[in-house]
């Protein structure tokens, strides 16, 4: 405490200037620097990678991201209907391409973010998995729907390319999104099935198994597109940054050499 009847008025000057010099402070702190939640949408198949970005992000900028995993074509349909996402990440080009059309996101922010790889696997070790797929010896085959999911295509697609289409066709089980797909096979529902590489492999090795990487001249590209939407541009009336700093963190060098260990490629 300070000592008025000792000092005289020089102390109640200096707390002046000291205040007036803290709250000058707090208005010159940036907007970007105040820690903010950003909602995404994310494509299943890059649940695992997601989740070490969001926790890197986290550290760098301090902004939260609030996450949903699920598939592509039902979280088109919801943001359509009014979701809160503020970022999608799609596992195909062509949804946020229509969200951009239909006026749900934002133009200029869209970009590849990654090129997902199909992988054809199996829980048990030390097995020819594409032998097994040409032998027909195994009960299920599983595969994502197509309609919904862009590596279920990519399997359609493969299965074609390998004359295989009409001989598995009533074998075959599908999930709705690669999440599901990737259960079959894990529970042993399904002995073989159409993933995406990353569900099974991280660090560059694969976790359990035995796994065929398809090649990819037997299916389209899947590329994956992020996008900005409408949502995620203001925050409660003012700009949010934190929704652009993810998108720019999302192509850092630091991130893609993390999606490289699971399997993915950027262009």
């Amino acid at each position: 405490m300070f000592r008025l009847h000792r000092y005289g008025k020089a102390p109640l000057a200096f707390i002046g200037m000291l205040l007036s010099s803290l709250l000058l402070s707090c208005l010159l702190v940036p907007s970007q620097a105040i820690a903010a939640e950003v909602m995404v949408a994310v494509a299943s198949n890059f649940t695992a990678p997601m989740k070490d970005i969001a926790a890197r992000f986290q550290q760098h900028s301090g902004h939260r991201l609030v996450m949903a995993f699920g598939s592509s074509g039902k979280f088109t349909a919801q943001i359509h209907n009014g979701a809160p996402f503020e970022v999608f990440l799609s596992a195909d080009q062509a949804k946020p391409e229509a969200l951009i059309r239909a006026g749900f996101a934002s133009a200029d922010s869209r970009f590849t973010y990654a090129l997902g790889r199909l992988a054809l696997w199996t829980t048990t070790p030390d097995v020819d998995v594409r032998a097994q797929l040409h032998s027909g010896q195994f009960r299920k085959l599983a595969l994502a729907n197509p309609r919904l999911a862009p590596y279920g295509a990519a399997a359609q697609q493969t299965l074609a390319a390998l004359a295989l289409t009409d001989s598995v066709a009533t074998r075959q089980v599908m999930g709705e999104n690669i999440a599901q797909t990737w259960q079959f096979v894990s529970s042993g529902n399904a002995q073989l099935g159409f993933v995406a590489l990353s569900q099974v492999m991280s660090g560059g090795h694969i976790n359990n198994g035995s796994v065929w990487i398809v090649p990819d001249t037997l299916y389209q590209p899947i590329r994956q597109d992020a996008v900005l939407l409408k949502k995620g541009e203001l925050k409660k009336g003012e700009p949010n940054p934190a929704a652009r700093a993810f998108l720019a963190f999302l192509q850092s060098a630091e991130v893609t050499e993390l999606i490289r260990g699971y399997g993915y490629h950027r262009e």
